[in-house]
């Protein structure tokens, strides 16, 4: 299969990107980097987002990020986006709640914090989540 279609005679050169390919390509690389960074700080230790199944999670639906960013198709794209946000948006709400309960239950608060890869995590949904409401308001070219 070319990259080149002929339509009466002429070559038409199909495009590869899309108007969000850099923002899925940017968010993609912040949700690998941040499942493997510390999602959760205390003055013990950090734990790692690959402790957690969530954490694993994120790390597998990553990469298709990058593929929806190389991919021609806007819906196809805006899926991705969808597939990938969504687990991180879950994994943040998630491990946000469960800081503040533990907090509430130990009378220790100030001292339970979100990681660098949490932060991450989130930005990297946010930056997707807003590539697929670009993508779904951008016209078809």
């Amino acid at each position: 299969m070319s990259s080149t279609s002929s339509t009466s005679g002429t070559a038409v050169r199909r495009r590869v990107f899309h108007p969000g390919s850099l923002a899925m390509a940017i968010g993609g690389l912040c949700v690998m980097i941040g499942s493997v960074l510390p999602w959760i700080s205390t003055p013990l230790g950090h734990i790692p987002g690959h402790a957690s199944y969530l954490g694993w999670a994120t790390m597998f639906v990553a990469p298709l990020a990058f593929a929806g960013a190389v991919l021609p198709f806007r819906r196809v794209a805006i899926g991705h986006c969808l597939v990938v946000a969504a687990p991180c948006a879950l994994a943040v709400v998630w491990n946000l709640v469960q800081m503040v309960r533990v907090s509430a239950d130990t009378d220790s608060w100030g001292r339970v914090w979100p990681g660098m890869g949490l932060v991450m995590i989130a930005g990297g949904a946010v930056i997707l989540l807003s590539t697929a409401w670009r993508l779904h308001r951008t016209p078809d070219a």
